[in-house]
């Protein structure tokens, strides 16, 4: 049987654990579905403060659905696509509101069904606002969990799956946040070996 050391990375992991930027909005599911679809392409820092330009003439899903696609665009602006992500923000709220009766969906099906968010943001919303268990694989996620030798895979998707057959159920809301503090402080291939043969973590050299 195969030993992953999972309670010995994740131990590691929390203790140089640095905040992800987003995850100042996780007890408001709004905020957190939004910030996240503005998060796609886009670095933490941008993405938190365009939110908070947004948030602040946008405090709910009937004042995000009434504003015109063009003041989204310049609320948001520099995230990347934005143009794209004003119009599916719109579109998104006005679902919301009709199909959902303003209230943010708590399952990864109906989080896809609207405009804008695909797996790994409805993942991480139901992580952050609502405390389900679900596993967020984001560059960090599936860099990082390749080198741990957890799994081989060449794309996020396929790294999902993977970790959803080995890694315990107690660690799935875990991973996203733990790893992308990692991967955000450890930037570079010889950085984050370094760090891991620092703190005595076997993993897989590339």
């Amino acid at each position: 049987m195969t030993n992953y050391n999972f309670e010995k990375v994740f131990k590691t992991f929390r203790k140089h654990y640095n905040q992800v930027p987003l995850e100042l909005f996780k007890d408001d599911p709004y905020k957190t579905l939004i910030s996240t679809v503005l998060s796609s392409r886009t670095k933490d820092e941008v993405t938190l403060k365009a939110s908070k330009r947004l948030f602040s003439k946008a405090k709910n899903l009937e004042q995000l659905g009434q504003l015109e696609i063009r003041s989204i665009q310049g609320l948001i602006y520099p995230v990347g696509f934005y143009k794209t992500k004003a119009k599916h923000l719109k579109m998104l709220a006005y679902r919301i509101l009709e199909a959902f009766r303003g209230e943010i969906p708590e399952t990864r099906e109906e989080l896809m069904s609207l405009p804008g968010v695909g797996r790994k943001t409805a993942n991480l919303v139901l992580n952050r606002a609502f405390g389900i268990p679900a596993i967020a694989v984001d560059t960090h996620v599936h860099r990082i969990s390749n080198m741990l030798g957890w799994v081989k895979t060449k794309t996020p998707e396929q790294t999902e799956k993977e970790l959803v057959k080995i890694l315990p159920k107690k660690y799935w809301s875990e991973i996203n946040r733990l790893f992308v503090s990692i991967g955000r402080q450890y930037t570079t291939k010889k950085r984050l070996e370094e760090f891991l043969r620092k703190e005595s973590l076997d993993f897989k050299m590339q």
